[in-house]
């Protein structure tokens, strides 16, 4: 039997980003992108947070695509646009939280690391409707930071990396 922590990064398939989105103040709408650039150490160029003074764990947040019909559902919708959750990229074909604490590229050039679940925001009521915020738990994403920048673009594909694989 394979150890645990081998089995963690075993993800059988490549996934594909479906979705692009920025943020580009606190508060402000969705801008839905078919391609950005990815700034290593900051973010998303043109989201909020790759304005920001300092890095952070947070500099992209992403949700999974199959996760989208699964919210419609808690708040009793027939769909769930992406811009409605506030996340930058939409991800399908993998489990995303599988890729929480790896470092994993998106086409080929970006490459990420996943920080930490992305929990819902009190605004999830506001663009979901009521019960968006309870609907969201447990289905909110991932949080990463770019390791390495670059153009992403929506069709890339998503794919772990090697432990031994560079970053820089």
């Amino acid at each position: 039997m394979r150890p645990l922590h081998e089995r963690m990064r075993d993800l059988p398939r490549e996934g594909r980003v479906e979705w692009l989105g920025l943020r580009p103040a606190f508060g402000a709408p969705i801008v839905v992108v078919d391609e950005v650039v990815a700034i290593a150490e900051r973010g998303l160029a043109g989201d909020r947070t790759a304005a920001g003074s300092t890095s952070g764990k947070r500099q992209v947040t992403l949700v999974q695509h199959e996760h989208l019909p699964v919210i419609a559902a808690l708040v009793g919708r027939a769909s769930t646009p992406p811009e409605a959750l506030r996340r930058n990229v939409v991800v399908s074909g993998l489990n995303l939280v599988a890729l929480k604490r790896l470092r994993f590229a998106l086409g080929s050039e970006v490459i990420l690391e996943g920080t930490g679940p992305c929990e819902p925001c009190g605004r999830m009521d506001e663009t979901l409707g009521p019960g968006g915020f309870q609907a969201m738990r447990g289905h909110g994403g991932i949080t990463a930071r770019v390791l390495r920048g670059g153009t992403l673009r929506v069709g890339d594909g998503v794919r772990v990396l090697a432990e031994a694989e560079p970053h820089e």
